[in-house]
């Protein structure tokens, strides 16, 4: 076979050849620093990233914190708030019964300097019918109950007698206490005697 001519000369082919490797290893290297530079810049994004997430993240705790430390010092001051309304729920019950005992003060002083019976009780009337009108006033009412059927719900049947009418079964035939509610919920059973 015949030789092609190189057009360039042995020695040009040569020092070519030679480049060429080199030239193969600097585009390789100019690509892994490129993708170097590419991963060094995701990394430095994802950094950013994971700070601004910890920022974030240590807003959102501070705000729970802020919020927590409010809801207790809410449920604190309405704890102490209900106690201190508990411990003066019967003030205005109190200041409207003053005038009553200031009554009866005066009806026991003149008792003791007083021989006349009637206007004694005369007194002693009016100053429980003011009082009786004041727990009228605030809601407080008697319950009704000879001569209504018992109740439980109502009535405490202390004991039964026989009925003096064969109608009276099952009926209030007497009361030892009054039965009493306030603001139509019962707070004291009439105790009372049935008829059976």
């Amino acid at each position: 076979m015949e030789q092609e001519e190189n057009p360039l000369g042995n020695k040009e082919m040569e020092a070519r050849n030679e480049e060429t490797p080199e030239s193969v290893t600097s585009e390789k290297e100019g690509t892994e620093n490129q993708e170097a530079d590419i991963i060094v810049s995701e990394e430095t994004n994802i950094q950013s990233e994971i700070e601004k997430a910890k920022a974030e993240a240590a807003e959102w705790k501070d705000k729970y914190v802020r919020l927590y430390a409010e809801f207790e010092n809410f449920r604190s001051r309405t704890s102490r708030e209900k106690i201190a309304m508990v411990g003066t729920a019967s003030e205005g019950l109190m200041k409207d019964l003053l005038p009553v005992i200031d009554d009866f003060e005066r009806s026991l002083k003149a008792m003791e300097t007083s021989d006349e019976v009637s206007s004694l009780k005369e007194g002693v009337d009016l100053v429980f019918h003011k009082f009786t009108g004041l727990l009228h006033q605030k809601g407080l009412k008697a319950m009704e109950t000879i001569g209504k059927p018992f109740d439980a719900d109502f009535h405490e049947a202390i004991t039964q007698f026989p009925a003096p009418d064969p109608s009276q079964k099952g009926m209030v035939i007497d009361e030892l206490d009054k039965g009493y509610s306030l603001n139509d919920k019962t707070i004291r059973f009439a105790r009372v005697i049935i008829g059976a």
